[in-house]
C-alpha cells in the first residue's frame, strides 16, 4: 500500500487556565457529566497552571519523528490532529486535503486494544472524514504495539537504571489507566481482553529488566461513578497492602501511557508518591516512552510494515492485526477520563 502522509492522532489537552473546562466538556460531550464533576478533576490541570503537558510532547514527537524519517529517506509529511482539543481531526483532515494528502498512515498514542485506546480514535477518523466531505483523505490506523520491541525497550532501560538506588525489598508495580469492567470483557485484538495486554507487557518487561523481581499490575485514573465497576486494584490501595507485607520500596512502571502527559504527573508523581512517602516506602517511577530513541524508530518500522512489507516484530504472542479490522474493540464508552 502507498501512502503519502503521517498522521499523528492523539488526546490533546488544554494550554491554558481558560481551556480546561471547555476542554473537559469536549471530553465528556454527550455523557451529561455535571460541570461539579468537572470542576474538581479541572483542579488537577490548575495545579500545573492549567497546562496538560500532552501537546507538548505531541509536539516533540513530531519533530523527532520528522528527522528520523528523514535520515531513513522516507519522505512523508507528518500532520497532527487531537480528539479533544486543538488541533482537532478535522483541521487536520482539511489542511491534508487542501495539500493534496490522498491517503495517510495515522499513528494514535495508544499502545493498546480496548473501546477508548482503538476503536473510538478510529471512530473519530471516520467522523472527521465524514465531516471534511468530499476527496477527504483515506486514513488507515497502524496496529497496536503493545508488545513492539521499541514501545518496550524504554520502560526496561527505566527499570534497568532506577534498581540500583532502591532498597533489596523492592518490587515493580506496573500500572495503566483503569476502564470499566465491562469494556474489559469485549475483545481487543484477536480477543485478547485490555487485561491480557497489560499482562503480557509487565510479563516481558519483567523479564527483561529484573528477573525474578517480583511485580504486579495495577490501575490508576479511574473517574466512573462509585456505583460503577473499573479494574482493580488501584495503584494506591495496592501500595498500602505491599507496605503492609514488607515491601520496602517500589519501581511503578506506566505501561500504559506513551508519554508523560497529566495523568502520570498528577496520579503517579503526586498521589501515589505522596501514599509511599506516607508508607514509609522508596518510590520511583519510570519514564514514558516520550521520544525515546528506540520509541521513535518503532513508528518507523511500523510505517515499513505496512509499506515496504517489513516483518512485524513482537516480543509477546497475543496476535495483533495489520489493519484494524471493523469488528475489533467495540463500544463500550467509559463515563469520564481525566487526562
Amino acid at each position: 500500500m502507498t501512502y503519502d502522509a503521517l498522521l499523528l492522532v492523539s488526546f490533546g489537552g488544554p494550554e491554558g487556565p481558560d481551556d480546561v473546562l471547555p476542554f473537559l466538556r469536549n471530553v465528556t460531550r454527550g455523557r451529561g457529566v455535571p460541570d461539579d464533576r468537572l470542576t474538581e478533576v479541572a483542579e488537577h490541570y490548575y495545579h500545573f497552571g492549567g497546562v496538560s503537558p500532552i501537546n507538548a510532547q505531541c509536539r516533540a514527537l513530531i519533530a523527532a519523528l520528522r528527522g528520523e524519517l528523514s535520515v531513513h529517506n522516507l519522505h512523508l509529511p507528518v500532520y497532527w490532529g487531537n480528539r479533544n482539543w486543538p488541533p482537532m481531526l478535522v483541521e487536520a483532515l482539511q489542511r491534508m486535503r487542501a495539500d493534496g494528502i490522498k491517503r495517510a498512515l495515522a499513528f494514535v498514542t495508544s499502545a493498546y486494544g480496548s473501546y477508548s485506546s482503538c476503536r473510538q480514535y478510529l471512530d473519530d477518523i471516520a467522523a472527521a472524514r465524514a465531516a471534511v466531505g468530499v476527496d477527504a483523505p483515506i486514513v488507515d490506523k497502524i496496529r497496536h504495539y503493545f508488545d513492539h520491541p521499541g514501545f518496550i525497550a524504554p520502560f526496561v532501560d527505566g527499570v534497568k537504571a532506577a534498581l540500583p538506588h532502591m532498597p533489596a525489598n523492592t518490587r515493580l508495580v506496573f500500572t495503566s489507566h483503569s476502564i470499566p469492567m465491562s469494556m474489559n470483557e469485549v475483545s481487543g485484538p484477536a480477543g485478547a481482553r485490555y487485561t491480557e495486554q497489560h499482562a503480557e507487557v509487565a510479563r516481558i518487561v519483567a523479564e527483561a529488566a529484573a528477573p525474578g523481581l517480583g511485580y504486579d499490575l495495577v490501575w490508576q485514573s479511574r473517574s466512573g461513578p462509585p456505583e460503577s465497576k473499573w479494574l482493580e486494584p488501584d495503584v494506591n490501595d495496592h501500595l498500602a497492602v505491599l507496605a503492609q507485607g514488607g515491601t520496602e520500596g517500589v519501581i511503578v512502571v506506566p505501561i500504559g501511557f506513551t508519554s508523560d502527559h497529566l495523568e502520570v504527573i498528577w496520579d503517579l508523581d503526586n498521589e501515589a508518591a505522596k501514599t509511599a512517602e506516607h508508607l514509609g516506602m522508596a518510590f520511583t517511577r519510570v519514564a514514558t516512552p516520550g521520544t525515546h530513541p528506540a520509541f521513535v524508530s518503532m513508528v518507523r518500522e511500523l510505517i515499513a510494515e505496512r509499506t515496504m512489507g517489513a516483518p512485524a516484530q513482537h516480543l509477546g504472542k497475543i496476535q495483533t492485526f495489520d489493519n484494524t479490522p471493523d469488528g475489533c474493540c467495540p463500544a463500550r464508552r467509559p463515563p469520564i477520563p481525566s487526562r
